[in-house]
């Protein structure tokens, strides 16, 4: 070791090391002072909001969607009955950390401000409770809808008020289609036979789904999401020899498994001819009823399948719900999926005549034609009626006896009830498709909630009496569950 005397130098450097550490010391200090007062000012004032994500888009489109808000406090848990939201729609909460969550059920509805307000939230750290409110609005309702004519048929886009009526798709021979999130899956008769086309929302990046071989498709059915379809198929060539009769397979629609072969969905010692099925909402389920009356609940593929006794047809089951309504030999019934339970199906506090489509609406209650008739039972018309869970009936559209309903559904929000007419039905003769329907077809729109007419200037036909709503000149809208027929 070195006895040598410091030097100068070494004595400068010493005292600015001293004087270095002890600045710093200082700025510590006080850096630590001013964080705890900020961090007693926060507590203070309790919880501030510091960021909000929520897409408008996504949750008028699709149930799941959430308003996200981020605070600047880790908070206590809120509980549901701490927020509201204006309109209101059902909702579920969660809180995580310095963020609440809020995750709507149903898709909400189009073109409308919401407001989320979230009542004596508190910090985990103590303070004064905070409350705060969120607005958003939706956008306007966008749909697909598909024109047949003699020289070809087009799938259009379209908004409610009609005014943008865009061609997006056009094939010599449409016979049905569905939307995604993401694609239109279409099916067309080419060379007598089906094929699957997939396009984008504009209609582009066109190109064909592998089928289960050279035959028909029918039934074709959309999830609600996942990218998922399924759908009947029949060989062309069935015959005596056997083969593919309306058996059910599932395909993706995503372009990463877009060689991928379809999926059949075969229940082990059940008949395998399909004649309804549906996807079960946000799930992988499928319920369907095979040829021989058997109702069955399955995975997408088939198994794990559950008897649910036996039906005449599967009526639909609404968007956001786990609950079906069949027909059975002994009435309508209400059927838990989740739980197997029934009930029966609430009647309309009306008479309704001769009993016709019941259509699920999101979020409770039924879309139901009836027929009412003359004293000698010769129906005299149609009318399209929106009933309650506890049965209250508010009639919808009434029409005379030259016009048939074809097809009924419902938006994913259950705000609309589209009502595809054929008028003038003894006029009016069935093309010649796969899937046959009148040449002439009406989409008429309802606001279910009001019965306010809520339809398009595109194929008005003349002018609507007052009581009639304008229509919209096509059928088969995006937001149906599954085909007419």
């Amino acid at each position: 070791m070195s006895t040598e005397p410091p030097t100068r130098a070494d004595r400068t450097r010493r005292r600015r090391g001293r004087v270095f550490v002890g600045t710093f010391a200082i700025v510590v200090g006080a850096l630590a002072v001013v964080g705890l007062a900020g961090a007693a000012a926060s507590v203070a004032q309790g919880p501030r909001v510091s960021s909000v994500q929520v897409d408008p888009d996504a949750a008028a489109a699709a149930s799941g969607a959430r308003l996200i808000v981020t605070t600047s406090q880790s908070l206590e848990e809120v509980d549901a009955s701490q927020v509201s939201v204006t309109p209101a729609t059902p909702f579920t909460v969660d809180t995580s950390g310095r963020g609440v969550g809020v995750r709507f059920t149903l898709p909400l509805f189009d073109d409308t401000e919401y407001t989320v307000t979230f009542r004596d939230v508190r910090g985990r750290g103590g303070g004064p409770a905070a409350t705060f409110s969120q607005t958003f609005r939706t956008p306007q309702a966008q749909l697909f809808l598909l024109q047949r004519t003699s020289s070809g048929d087009t799938i259009f886009r379209t908004d409610l008020s009609g005014d943008e009526l865009m061609p997006v798709y056009r094939n010599d021979h449409i016979e049905d289609f569905r939307a995604t999130s993401s694609h239109l899956v279409v099916s067309v008769i080419a060379d007598d036979a089906s094929e699957l086309v997939v396009t984008d929302l504009e209609g582009g990046q066109e190109r064909m789904l592998p089928l289960p071989g050279e035959g028909y498709v029918s039934n074709l059915q959309s999830a609600d999401r996942g990218e998922l379809i399924g759908y009947t198929f029949s060989d062309a060539d069935l015959g005596d020899a056997g083969g593919l009769e309306s058996a059910l397979f599932t395909a993706s629609l995503k372009q990463s498994e877009a060689d991928a072969e379809p999926t059949p969905v075969a229940v082990t010692g059940a008949d395998g001819r399909i004649a309804e099925w549906r996807f079960v909402p946000d799930t992988d389920s499928i319920l369907l009823l095979s040829f021989d009356g058997s109702l069955l609940l399955t995975d997408s593929t088939g198994q794990n399948a559950t008897a649910l006794g036996s039906a005449i047809a599967i009526e639909g089951i609404a968007r956001g719900s786990s609950e079906a309504i069949v027909a059975r030999f002994e009435g309508m019934k209400v059927i838990g999926l989740s739980d197997a339970g029934e009930t029966d199906l609430v009647d309309a506090d009306v008479d309704l005549g001769i009993r016709g489509a019941i259509t699920p609406v999101p979020g409770g209650g039924t879309v139901r034609i009836g027929a009412p008739t003359d004293a000698s039972g010769i129906p005299v018309g149609t009318t399209v009626t929106a009933v309650t869970g506890d049965g209250t009936t508010e009639v919808l559209m009434e029409l005379p006896s030259t016009d048939v309903v074809v097809h009924t559904c419902v938006s994913p929000s259950g705000r609309y009830a589209a009502i595809t007419v054929a008028p003038d039905a003894v006029a009016n003769p069935y093309d010649r498709y796969r899937l046959p329907l009148p040449e002439s077809l009406e989409s008429r729109i309802v606001e279910i909630a009001t019965g306010a007419a809520r339809a398009g200037k595109p194929g008005v036909r003349g002018e609507a009496p007052a009581d009639t709503v304008v229509t919209l000149s096509g059928f088969d809208l995006s937001w149906c569950q599954v085909p007419p027929g």
